[in-house]
Order: C-alpha cells, then sequence, then structure tokens
C-alpha cells in the first residue's frame, strides 16, 4: 500500500537558532545588559511568518542536541510550525546570533555558528522526497548552499521537486558563511535552474547574477530560469517581474523602524501565501510589503509576524488598493 505524503502548504529548508535581542535599543552591545531570546533563522522565520497568516507549514533544519534546540522545538510547535524534520545533531551546538539595534537603518549581526552549525547537516538521504514534492510551496536559501552536505542535500530536494510547483530560491547572501561571492556564484546559478522564484535585495541579485540595477536583476534572474523575479530595493520598495510579462513596482509602507531584522522573513511568509491564494502579482507584494513593515515596527522577528488581520489593518491605514480585498491591477 502506497501511503501519501503529509501535505503542507509550505515546506522550508535551511537557517535555524537562536536570535538574542537587546531589550533596549541604541546601545552597542558591550553595554547591553539584557536581552530577549527569541527562535531565529530565515528558513524557520518564513515558516512562522506563513503559520501566522493561517497556512500549515514545516522545516526541514537541524539543531544542536542541547537545551537550546529543546526551545527551539518548543518554539516552532508553539508557533504552529511542524517540526518533525528538525533533528539533533550531538556534533555541534545550536547555533545563537546577537544583534544591535540602531533604529532605523543599521542593525549590525554577529553570528556564532562555529565550529559548523547543525543546519549545515542536512543529508540527502534523510529528506522526505514526497513531502518535498507534495508541498504547496518549497522554501530554500542561499546559506543551505555555503557547506556540505547541506549545499548537496539542498540541491537533491530541488531536483527531486522539479518545479512540480511553486519552488522559492531566497538568495540570503550572508557573506561570513562563504570565502567569496565566486565561490558562490555557480551553486546559485544550479539553484535558479530548478525554481520557479528568486526573492532577494540587490547585494543578493548581484551575487546571483553579476547585475545591481533592478530591472537588469529581474532580467537575469528570469534567464537563470526562474519565471517570478522579486527584487527588493529597501526604501525604492520592490520590483516583480513574471515570465509572462506581469510587473509591479510597490513602494514602502511606511512605519516607524524599531528593528528591521526579520522584515524579509515576514516579507517571505506573505509572498508565499499570496501565491498560494492565487493573488494577482500586485495585491502580493502590497500584503508582503506591508508584513515587512509591521515586523520592522516591533523588536523581536519570529513573535512579531503578523497575523492576517494586522495586515489587512495596516493596508487599511496607509491606503492600499488592496485594502479591502479589491483585488488589484497587475
Amino acid at each position: 500500500m502506497t501511503v501519501s505524503p503529509q501535505y503542507f502548504d509550505l515546506i522550508t529548508m535551511g537557517r535555524i537558532g537562536v536570535d538574542l535581542y537587546p531589550l533596549k535599543t541604541g546601545v552597542p552591545l558591550p553595554k547591553v545588559e539584557t536581552f530577549g531570546k527569541f527562535l531565529g533563522g530565515s528558513a524557520a522565520n518564513v515558516a512562522v511568518a506563513a503559520a501566522r497568516l493561517g497556512r500549515s507549514t514545516a522545516l526541514v533544519s537541524r539543531t544542536g542536541d542541547d537545551p537550546f534546540g529543546t526551545y527551539l522545538h518548543e518554539a516552532l510547535k508553539d508557533f504552529g510550525v511542524d517540526d518533525r524534520w528538525v533533528t539533533p545533531v550531538a556534533a555541534y551546538p545550536t547555533p545563537v546570533t546577537f544583534c544591535e539595534i540602531f533604529p532605523p537603518d543599521d542593525f549590525p549581526l554577529y553570528f556564532y555558528r562555529r565550529p559548523k552549525a547543525p543546519d549545515l547537516e542536512i543529508h540527502a538521504e534523510e529528506l522526505d522526497l514526497a513531502a518535498v514534492r507534495a508541498a504547496g510551496i518549497f522554501w530554500v536559501t542561499g546559506t543551505g548552499l555555503s557547506e556540505e552536505p547541506s549545499r548537496s542535500a539542498t540541491l537533491a530536494a530541488l531536483e527531486a521537486r522539479a518545479k512540480s510547483g511553486p519552488t522559492v530560491f531566497d538568495l540570503d547572501w550572508r557573506p561570513m558563511f562563504w570565502r567569496d561571492p565566486d565561490e558562490a556564484r555557480p551553486y546559485y546559478r544550479e539553484a535558479l535552474r530548478h525554481t520557479t522564484v528568486a526573492v532577494g535585495n540587490l547585494d543578493e541579485c548581484e551575487v546571483a547574477t553579476g547585475e545591481r540595477e533592478p530591472n537588469a536583476c529581474a532580467e537575469a534572474l528570469l534567464a537563470a530560469g526562474v519565471e517570478l523575479a522579486v527584487v527588493k530595493q529597501g526604501p525604492e520598495g520592490v520590483l516583480a517581474v513574471h515570465r509572462d510579462g506581469t510587473r509591479a513596482e510597490v513602494p514602502p509602507v511606511p512605519v516607524e523602524v524599531v528593528n528591521g531584522l526579520g522584515a524579509g522573513d515576514a516579507f517571505g511568509g506573505s509572498l508565499c501565501h499570496g501565491l498560494l491564494a492565487g493573488w494577482d502579482l500586485e495585491k502580493t507584494m502590497r500584503h508582503a510589503n506591508a508584513a515587512g513593515a509591521l515586523v520592522a515596527s516591533r523588536l523581536a522577528c519570529s513573535s512579531a509576524m503578523p497575523t492576517a488581520p494586522e495586515v489587512a489593518d495596516l493596508l487599511a491605514r496607509t491606503g492600499s488598493p488592496t485594502a479591502a480585498g479589491r483585488p488589484s491591477q497587475p
């Protein structure tokens, strides 16, 4: 008898860890006395963001076999993210990340992921490829390509998925995880061949394509094999270009920034929500921008991910044409 795989709206694969954030903003790290502890890591946060919007989500990752790993499992369950594919690695500690918070645009990160992060110990033979193929959306990140065996596992999952549904590559360029951009580019190109959606800011797009001008980035990503290129431009908003010629250029939603970290993950979770809902491109981008803005206006990342009513309220207050559920024109 063939057993059908568990269906999830979204499966993400990649980084997880513990974020330690100062509880007071504007204080340099040597002077900080109190921290808040939060679930972190881009793949984990995107899964949380989509779950907060009502989607069934699961994460493929690894933690250390330690109390911080136990905490992350508890946090994933509390957020409604399935943790069946998050398993412990005894050899390495659960990573922690510290940040400094200097609004509106300076948020240095300090990653403690040595000698190696457990989430880079994902092996291809451990993957549930049937579930990956069945998922509504499958999401991978550039960090997952930075070291073996995670690199081979990520590419194996993408190959098995074979664009059977929306398959998102979060370019997620973290220079401290690579020796130089030239080392990353071949693996980025290979991942792009197997994905339908690419998402990245200008720095990330430049690593992936060699281009930096937004329209050139989008065209290069489409040429690399994706169907939808999403180029985040910070204060200039977001540009999304589909292979069919549909375009959307959406300005950012104005908020008072508290902590910009995590806004991109909220954007990603909302992007998945819009793709699953079948929204047009502009509505999807406006909703994703609003979700990111809400997180930027809050201190934390994972626990700051907004619900659907919160996003709808912000869109209504800022006069978005999609606020009342009216489909915006692409």
